[in-house]
């Protein structure tokens, strides 16, 4: 189950956001690079999913400063028999809608668009963190929306970040104040005192992106010899980290897929394909759900008052289901919100 926590406790930056997409390993997913959105020739940093049509994403900010973050629900229909929690429209097309927004529309225009839209509730169970980091004052950045399909009226739409030294969570369930999972409260205490000691140590940008990954490196599952895949689906709002699990015949589907390449992710493939709209297909007969589960990409995200972006993505699996050393599937990009992107 993913998480999502934001922070603007720390002096330096108006936003700080990190996030553990927890996912099928074999899942087709290339690696975060900056696009163009044809419609609306937006230009968007973000990793896509190579599986579904739509080519979304979890996660994704723009040239202009525009950021999204998504989360699902993984609750029963039972809890909540008048909201899908799964659609025929990808949710991963959400973060899209309003990365590739019209420039002139405003958030709550977009979040008005969104609560009105029934397709809005064809999508699914979801959470969408969704703002705009130009518009910020000398000391506050414009709230952020979180926008869900448990949200039916404009007023229901919670707003964050807005104020000064407030850290939020969010994981796969609707967004609550105080949070009720023990990962995000986990997670939000481990923000604060992350931020705390770099505040008071005075830790540069990469000692500080180190402090975070290890935040997102917290394991705190409870396992036991004898945990079926049931049993480890049951417990994963307990951790922020999740460690791949699988049963007998998954882990041999890995093993396969390590053996044979069936993968198709585009993690080797994505050099020269960076500023492509369509990205490599996904292989048809790959069925990633065969594989093993757990935490597959990490990301930071850290926008200074100046407008200064450094978006870092770490990668633990590549596209064939290797694990990683820690690392050795980073990526990172720095640009100026406002400026051009590389490619334009």
């Amino acid at each position: 189950m993913c998480i999502a926590l934001l922070s603007t406790a720390h002096p330096r930056y108006a936003l700080i956001a990190l996030d553990n997409r927890d996912e099928y390993i074999l899942r087709p997913t290339s690696r975060p690079h900056w696009w163009t959105h044809k419609a609306s020739g937006t230009r968007i940093l973000s990793p896509r999913d190579l599986h579904r049509r739509e080519r979304g994403t979890w996660m994704g900010i723009t040239s202009t400063g525009r950021l999204a973050i998504l989360t699902n629900y993984r609750e029963s229909s039972e809890d909540d028999p008048d909201h899908a929690i799964a659609g025929v429209r990808s949710r991963g097309a959400l973060p899209t809608a309003w990365l590739s927004a019209p420039a002139d529309e405003t958030l709550d225009h977009f979040v008005k668009r969104m609560v009105d839209d029934p397709a809005t509730k064809a999508s699914g169970g979801f959470s969408l963190i969704c703002g705009d980091l130009k518009n910020k004052t000398d000391d506050a950045i414009e709230p952020l929306a979180v926008i869900s399909n448990r949200c039916d009226e404009l007023a229901s739409v919670p707003r964050i970040a807005g104020e000064r030294g407030a850290t939020y969570g969010l994981s796969n369930t609707i967004y609550v104040e105080p949070p009720t999972w023990p990962k995000v409260k986990r997670g939000k205490q481990l923000l604060e005192a992350t931020i705390q000691e770099a505040i008071e140590t005075d830790l540069d940008e990469e000692a500080l992106m180190d402090r975070f990954f290890t935040l997102l490196e917290d394991n705190t599952i409870p396992l036991r010899p004898d945990m079926s895949m049931q049993d480890h689906m049951d417990v994963l709002r307990q951790s922020i980290f999740i460690p791949a699990f699988s049963d007998t015949e998954g882990w041999k589907y890995m093993a396969d897929a390590v053996q044979n390449g069936k993968a198709k992710a585009a993690f080797d493939a994505i050099e020269g394909e960076s500023d492509s709209d369509t990205q490599l297909p996904a292989d048809p007969h790959v069925n990633f759900m065969n594989g093993a589960y757990g935490t597959q990409r990490q990301t930071i995200i850290l926008i200074d008052w100046e407008g200064n972006v450094t978006y870092k993505e770490r990668a633990l699996w590549d596209s064939h289901g290797n694990r990683l050393e820690k690392g050795q599937g980073d990526v990172i990009f720095k640009y100026k919100i406002g400026e051009p992107s590389p490619g334009e």
